[in-house]
């Protein structure tokens, strides 16, 4: 559905109102298509931190071009596409002024749609004075997100001690950070190492087509956000098995036939639907790299009146098949290793949402899904969720005009997302390169004002 607002806000009356009344001024946000630079432009590097070499040896495996000691840009030069600050070196709060001094001078010589990323030791892994001035880089990258303006985004990347001097746990990140893929992403706290899985990452020699020789499966994958993601994963290499209710067999048909891939039409709360998903991948393919648990449904209703089935039918569809699945493809270790499970949380089940204690409990045991698992794989297999916000879907095409607009213009990117910045989003777990992020949830949702 198209943004009628944003449409008119860039007319030059739309303009001229935004300014003098203070309107939101969305920008046309930058996003990937095959074959264009992953980063268009240059990245200015500061911080003097343990990550130093790791991240130029990342940079440089990207493609990406970067340069240290960076100044001011002056009038008609190229502006900056990205600033990466390594702040682990970072190890008291007098230290916090670094940030000040590394970023004030340069956030003026910004381009549009621009990339901040402060890399930084996770709290819980130092102690004292450190502690406290890691923990402090949280509220840095979250307001510096909300005020960067002009479609950027801030992120803060944790990463673990054993990781920082392994520059394939960082590549993974930084390639979805600082590029376009990462358009509807801003705000976000990412983890790497947390769990310990870094030394089983695959080398990614083509990062155009990191999944290549790769087999994803995708549920729901008929339309909306599920298609988005099989045609991201087919981009990048995978050979997509599509799966979804029987009413949307002639869809998925399509969808997976233009992608040269399969599909498996079955009621994902069938009893013996992981059986049937096991043995589908066992005799087409023999295991499975990647698996995404997209499948969905809402049955919004107050509680006072929930009926049983809209709020048992909802559990069952968006929690009890993806444990159920998952739990039947790693018994019978078709999980192939460096393998990638992936839930779809939701903001509504971090900050909760009117009419939906159904689909927010749904979503936050999709939180708790990853929580339990993360720990327990091995081989090298990643569990992650993504937990998207107000993206453009015939189901929010279907919300009432103010109702629409709030979930549009209460973000710091003053828009909804598409389907397409939670399928990147779930591309970048999916990379082989991707091991050390496990146990993560990151929210694609334009950094929404509230549910932080």
């Amino acid at each position: 559905m198209s943004d009628r607002y944003q449409s008119l806000i860039h007319t030059p009356v739309g303009q001229l109102l935004a300014k003098h009344l203070g309107l939101p001024n969305p920008v046309r946000l930058e996003r990937y298509s095959a074959g264009a630079p992953l980063v268009d432009g240059t990245v200015a590097l500061g911080g003097d931190g343990r990550l130093e070499k790791s991240l130029v040896t990342a940079l440089d495996s990207l493609g990406v071009a970067h340069v240290r000691d960076a100044a001011p840009v002056a009038e008609g030069e190229p502006r900056y596409k990205g600033l990466v600050f390594d702040a682990t070196g970072i190890t008291s709060s007098e230290g916090l002024v670094e940030l000040q001094r590394f970023f004030t001078p340069l956030m003026r010589s910004l381009g549009s749609c621009s990339r901040v990323v402060v890399l930084g030791t996770p709290p819980e892994s130092v102690h004292g004075a450190e502690r406290v001035a890691q923990r402090a880089l949280e509220g840095f990258t979250r307001s510096l997100g909300k005020e960067i303006g002009r479609g950027g985004t801030a992120q803060l990347v944790y990463v673990a001690p054993e990781s920082q001097e392994k520059p394939a746990a960082l590549a993974s990140t930084l390639g979805f950070l600082l590029s376009p893929k990462s358009a509807y992403v801003s705000g976000q706290v990412v983890r790497i190492g947390r769990h310990g899985a870094s030394d089983a990452a695959e080398e990614v020699t083509d990062w155009t087509r990191p999944l290549d020789g790769k087999v994803a499966i995708v549920t729901g994958a008929s339309r909306g956000i599920g298609e988005q993601i099989a045609r991201v994963l087919h981009r990048d290499g995978a050979t997509v098995l599509g799966i979804d209710v029987p009413q949307a067999a002639s869809e998925l048909h399509a969808v997976t036939n233009e992608l040269d891939g399969d599909h498996l039409t079955l009621d994902i709360t069938g009893k013996d639907a992981p059986q049937r998903i096991a043995q589908h991948v066992k005799e087409k393919f023999g295991g499975v790299d990647i698996v995404v648990h997209n499948a969905g449904i809402t049955r919004d209703k107050k509680l006072a009146n929930m009926k049983a089935d809209g709020f048992a039918s909802t559990i069952a569809v968006n929690l009890t098949a993806p444990e159920r699945i998952t739990t039947e493809l790693l018994k019978q270790k078709l999980v192939r290793p460096n393998g990638r499970i992936v839930g779809v949380a939701s903001i509504a089940g971090i900050a909760g949402n009117l009419g939906q204690t159904n689909y927010a409990a749904s979503k936050a045991g999709v939180i708790g899904f990853v929580d339990s698992l993360a720990d327990d794989l091995d081989d090298g297999i990643t569990v992650n969720a993504v937990a998207p916000g107000f993206i453009e879907t015939k189901m929010t095409a279907a919300v009432p005009f103010a109702t629409r607009e709030v979930g549009r213009r209460l973000n710091s990117l003053s828009q909804g997302g598409l389907p397409v910045d939670v399928a990147e989003t779930i591309a970048w777990y999916a990379n082989p390169a991707s091991t050390a992020v496990n146990g993560n949830v990151v929210r694609v949702c334009g950094q929404m004002m509230l549910g932080a």
